[in-house]
């Protein structure tokens, strides 16, 4: 018997688990996305097995639908879903990245005796929309599931049995929990990333060489801020509580840094980055729940067609990047180019390839 997988909402997330699920033996995919391009670009990339323009008849035959749209959306989304006329045993779920809310709205599901159970694939790329989707997105990432409580471990199940094929680590936690770590994790980062970029443009207007020398370690942490603006938006608000909770303890962190400083007391000082050096060096980093670059840096003399030479080597050798960038301002980083690679193993099958065949000093970020 035919399994039927209806996702809604097509960019690279809804993409990517379309792809993965498409792997599962026995399992017909259907697609939809407001925007046609996109609804035209999945046919042609074959993202799903078939591309639809009624959302409401293909949710009479779905077994499993699934909302790869933004959060606000999939709340509006599930405000429909109750009216349409979906099968008995169906099962709901979201890749929202913030589940208080949802799950709110999940709870008015099962009152309509619709199966909710909320779900956030934490990983992503650098990269957006459909053509970007990829069946091997999630591996190794980790994959929330949040049903709620009380909910028939036989849906949960059914769920995993299908979400394996995105080859993630599916673990299950509670709503509450979900949003406090990701608050901790991603969400409030953003929140400094994009700080730090507005004290450096303040600090432009009395000195404006401070952007030419904003390289290595400042590019590095402030990545994140060059993020979608309106998705931000959208989880600052959804998230509101959990992060001005992580506000207050940062400007109480911040208020013992002064202090730390203002005691000019080496052995404090040294403490404080040691301390920070160990917990960050031992992080897992096999593992994220985002999307994380893996940087070579070649030291390459400056000679005309330099950078296409070595290109021209990872190319010979069918070795991917995901990035590329000279930098001028090297205080704290090491080799004048940055080659971006999405895995380790392709880092490393590239410093390989490099070291064969120049002399050029390398270093692993």
């Amino acid at each position: 018997m035919t399994r039927n997988v209806f996702v809604i909402g097509l960019g690279l997330i809804g993409g990517s688990i379309a792809l993965s699920c498409k792997k599962a033996p026995h399992t017909r995919v259907i697609g939809y996305d407001a925007s046609e391009k996109t609804r035209e670009l999945a046919s042609t990339l074959k993202i799903v097995d078939d591309v639809v323009e009624d959302v409401i008849e293909a949710a009479k035959i779905a077994d499993i639908i699934i909302f790869g749209t933004p959060v606000n959306a999939t709340l509006d989304w599930l405000d429909q879903l109750k009216q349409w006329p979906l099968k008995e045993n169906v099962i709901v779920t979201d890749t929202g990245s913030t589940k208080g809310l949802i799950m709110a709205k999940g709870a008015e599901l099962r009152e309509c005796g619709i199966t909710f159970i909320g779900g956030h694939p934490m990983a992503g790329s650098h990269k957006s929309g459909v053509m970007a989707a990829k069946p091997h997105l999630f591996e190794n990432a980790y994959y929330m599931l949040t049903p709620l409580k009380g909910e028939d471990e036989a849906n949960v199940t059914e769920l995993e049995q299908l979400l394996k094929f995105t080859l993630a680590k599916i673990v299950k936690v509670d709503a509450q929990e979900h949003d406090h770590m990701t608050a901790v994790v991603s969400h409030f980062p953003h929140i400094v990333a994009a700080s730090l970029v507005h004290q450096l443009d303040a600090e432009q207007k009395y000195y404006p060489m401070t952007t030419l020398l904003a390289a290595g370690g400042f590019r590095d942490i402030t990545r994140i801020a060059s993020s979608n603006p309106l998705m931000w938006k959208d989880i600052v608000l959804q998230n509101r509580q959990e992060l001005i909770g992580q506000l207050d303890s940062w400007l109480e962190e911040m208020n013992r840094v002064k202090e730390i400083i203002l005691s000019n007391e080496q052995k404090s000082i040294e403490d404080y980055f040691a301390i920070a050096k160990k917990v960050r060096d031992d992080l897992p980093i096999t593992t994220g729940a985002f999307y994380t670059t893996f940087d070579l840096y070649v030291d390459i003399p400056d000679y005309p067609g330099v950078i296409s030479q070595l290109t021209g080597y990872l190319a010979d050798e069918r070795i991917s990047i995901t990035n590329i960038r000279v930098v001028e301002a090297r205080e704290d980083i090491f080799g004048i180019l940055v080659i971006s690679f999405q895995s380790a193993e392709d880092r490393e099958k590239a410093e390989k390839c490099i070291s064969r065949r120049t002399n050029f000093e390398m270093y692993v970020s």
